[in-house]
């Protein structure tokens, strides 16, 4: 096929918001810092550096240390880990849920874009140090969107019940989904890689958050990818000052609700803020904290707090408070010395509701990323492609679009009747200068005449597109079951399939080749043959 790459742009699948910010449109520059450009990340980091103070990068390190105590890591993330604390390390940051096995393809996109992005920076700017890290979203409570993976088709599921944050989710219950994801995998060498590597996560970890350590260790380590869980008293005590600010000035909903007001002129909000943007949680609870009546009060349970009891509790046990979506972003660049934050199409356009928060906080924001995202395809799909001349403009496009189009392309003659469309209103046009001359009656009779002829015309093409379609039925059949084996159920395959199916297609070289061919800062959609 003739290219390996689609522009996100034109591939059908970001918003509005994400297609003007790639474009750079002006209108949206105030609500970013920098565009994620090799030659803008100068500037990034002295700003950075001014602003990122050593104590935090010392409480960062034995932070750190501390979660990978009973980890073996490879030389790479361990000396990762110790560069943090020098000022010329900066780190490149996505962040994930927890999702049972990696979830669906991206989780391993992020993480490649980071790595890469990191590689990239440090042929630049070789007297600067780049750390890739991805932030374990441990705080999350959506167990639903987390608890199963898609494996040929088959929906692996984890059915258990979860209440609190899910990185502190016991792990009991996994050796059943590992049975049933034995069977599945079959036999040989790729396939008991893959049920060691389940094994090894789930079934030897106490909790959720320590499983999908070791799997992004086991998976991205030799990389020097450096893990961070935010559910971590030591993290937590350098937010809280923003913790206090969030729960007696609630300046991000403020700043946030007048960015939106400007944003929604034009473009959809991904996400709206609380008065308080932040939960209480406990090992089985996770609840709004809400301010009524004078009182802190946590949602749906009967415990309240006054002012000063919270201000207090804030300062014994910041471990309790959790930031969401609104104030997440804030945490992770108090406690990192980012520059820049890579996420998909939905994290970006919220990140840009968040930086006047930033400002009013005294906090760099980040450069913002969009992910790699990528298709994986084999070359037997390749050859179908090409023998139905099908490009990838084609195989992006809306299903009933691509047999539209492809019908007209199959068939011997024109079914697109513009031309005679035009050729009646031109002949209607004399009518219409008649009609002028006469009473109002006869314009409008003129008028219903020329809509009535134009539908005519638009019926017979419809009928004979579909007559068209009947007789090149077989071709529009391969073309229909290419398309839903690339995409399927008309969605993204990254956002579907797991890493583990294709694992058994390249005999496990499926990350050799992102590494090889994902380049975070071009921003196209890359396809990548199997």
């Amino acid at each position: 096929m003739p290219t390996d790459c689609i522009s996100y742009q034109n591939s059908g699948y970001f918003a509005k918001l994400i297609v003007d910010y790639l474009d750079e449109k002006p209108e949206l520059k105030s609500f970013y810092n920098r565009f994620p450009k090799l030659e803008n990340f100068s500037a990034q980091i002295d700003e950075k550096q001014q602003n990122f103070p050593q104590e935090n990068r010392d409480v960062l390190v034995s932070g750190l240390e501390k979660q990978y105590r009973n980890f073996e890591i490879s030389e790479l993330t361990k000396q990762n880990i110790s560069l943090l604390s020098d000022s010329k390390t900066f780190t490149i940051t996505t962040g994930h849920q927890l999702n049972l096995f990696t979830g669906p393809l991206y989780f391993l996109y992020k993480i490649v874009s980071a790595i890469n992005l990191c590689n990239t920076l440090k042929e630049e700017y070789p007297e600067f140090n780049f750390v890739p890290v991805y932030w374990m979203a441990t705080e999350d409570h959506d167990f639903e969107e987390i608890n199963f993976f898609n494996f040929k088709n088959v929906k692996i599921k984890w059915n258990t019940e979860s209440y609190g944050p899910v990185g502190r989710l016991s792990t009991s219950g996994l050796e059943d989904v590992l049975k049933v994801f034995s069977t599945e995998l079959g036999v040989g060498i790729n396939a008991n890689y893959l049920k060691n590597l389940f094994e090894n996560a789930y079934l030897k970890h106490q909790n959720l958050a320590d499983a999908t350590r070791f799997l992004a260790n086991e998976l991205f380590g030799k990389k020097g990818l450096v893990i961070i869980d935010g559910d971590d008293v030591s993290l937590k005590q350098l937010f809280v000052p923003y913790i206090k600010n969030e729960l007696l000035q609630q300046t991000s909903f403020d700043k946030v609700m007048q960015t939106n007001a400007l944003l929604e002129k034009d473009y959809s909000i991904q996400v709206n803020p609380r008065e308080i943007n932040l939960f209480y949680i406990e090992d089985n609870l996770r609840e709004r904290i809400l301010f009524e009546e004078g009182l802190f009060k946590i949602n749906n349970t009967k415990l309240s707090f006054t002012e000063n009891e919270i201000l207090e509790l804030v300062e014994k046990n910041p471990e309790r408070f959790s930031p969401n979506v609104i104030l997440r972003p804030l945490y992770e660049e108090v406690i990192l010395p980012n520059l820049c934050y890579i996420g998909g199409g939905g994290e970006i356009s919220y990140w840009l509701q968040l930086k006047s928060n930033f400002e009013a906080n005294g906090i760099s924001f980040p450069m913002l990323l969009i992910r790699n995202s990528v298709l994986l395809a084999t070359e037997k799909q390749l050859q179908k492609a090409d023998k139905l001349n099908l490009s990838w403009a084609d195989l992006f496009s809306n299903q009933q679009e691509l047999f539209n189009n492809k019908t007209r392309a199959f068939s011997n003659f024109n079914i697109d009747f513009s031309e005679q469309k035009e050729i009646l209103r031109l002949q209607f046009e004399k009518l219409q200068e008649i009609a002028k001359q006469t009473d109002k009656s006869f314009t409008g009779a003129v008028n219903a005449q020329l809509t009535k002829q134009v539908k005519g015309l638009e019926n017979l093409e419809k009928r004979l597109l579909k007559a068209e379609k009947r007789v090149h039925a077989e071709k529009l059949e391969l073309i229909l079951l290419l398309q839903n084996q690339l995409f399927p159920n008309q969605g993204l395959q990254e956002r579907k399939a797991n890493f583990s199916e294709f694992y058994l297609e390249v005999n496990g070289r499926l990350l050799e080749k992102l590494y090889e061919q994902l380049k975070p800062l071009n921003q196209n959609f890359s396809i990548i043959t199997l």
